[in-house]
């Protein structure tokens, strides 16, 4: 009997060593619980907490990764930049200028012959970099992915590494029905929006941040209360503490490309205590 349903597994921001442990240590028991297809994660962070190396993307895709997004830390760590350049299963966000190496989408195959995905890397502008516009650039990267995959490609997964909630709102109603799933990055705070837009995309704001929580978004918190306190500079040092996994699972149906299901993922919960009424 053919397979009805495809499960595609997002990983929110992995931060550092604890991240990288994290979904070292839970990736594969959630593939196998989960029953997961294929699984995209964003790693911009993922070397010391900030920028990508060789060695992060290896234990990210040894722990069961297909596809490594990235964010405006993509070129945080120099010594990645040739990886970027050529490795398959790396992406930095698409509306960079153009020149600006490495890929923002590519083409997978799936497996169990359920065909192919598309994965597009965007980053939104608001508070960030003016780079290119980032519904436009969606727009010419489907119309690539149509022409490329000669109408065969049925599932697009969208990473929206933006500030502004608005921004990624914005992206997910323009995108709706055009894309399988839009899902936003960057700012380490999982968000509880997650639903099926009407003409079938899977949306969450945030995924979250997949590292350790007793932080300020993966920063050691004197350091990151310092910049507050005093207004100038401090050394970024990753925390280490209350580690937690972050991400979005959705189910897409494999006829139509369209989200069918969507999950947000994190584990294990906070302590919230008991209210007492």
């Amino acid at each position: 009997m053919a397979q009805k349903t495809l499960n595609v597994m997002f990983i929110g921001d992995v931060v550092g060593t604890p991240g990288l442990q994290m979904v070292g240590r839970m990736l594969k028991s959630f593939i196998s619980k989960y029953h997961v297809d294929f699984v995209v994660c964003n790693g911009e962070n993922a070397h010391h907490g900030k920028g990508m190396s060789l060695e992060a993307l290896n234990q990210l895709l040894e722990a069961g990764v297909n596809v490594v997004t990235g964010g405006n830390h993509t070129w945080s760590n120099f010594n990645f930049f040739d990886t970027l350049k050529t490795h398959p299963q790396v992406l930095r966000p698409l509306n960079y200028p153009k020149g600006t190496y490495g890929k923002g989408y590519a083409i997978y195959k799936l497996p169990n012959g359920l065909g192919d995905i598309a994965v597009v890397n965007l980053q939104g502008r608001t508070f960030m970099y003016s780079i290119d516009c980032p519904f436009r650039t969606a727009d010419w990267a489907i119309k690539q992915i149509k022409e490329q995959g000669k109408d065969k490609v049925r599932h697009i997964f969208v990473d929206i590494h933006a500030e502004a909630t608005a921004e990624k709102i914005a992206l997910g109603w323009y995108l709706d029905g055009k894309v399988s799933a839009v899902i936003g990055t960057h700012t380490h705070v999982p968000t509880a929006d997650e639903r099926i837009l009407p003409k079938g995309t899977g949306y969450c704001t945030d995924a979250g941040m997949t590292g350790p929580h007793n932080s300020v978004i993966g920063m050691q918190i004197k350091s990151a209360t310092d910049r507050m306190l005093y207004q100038t500079p401090h050394k970024y040092e990753c925390a280490e503490d209350d580690v937690h996994f972050s991400g979005v699972l959705l189910s897409m149906d494999v006829a139509s490309g369209k989200t069918v299901g969507i999950q947000r993922i994190f584990y294990p919960e906070f302590d919230r205590g008991v209210i007492q009424g």
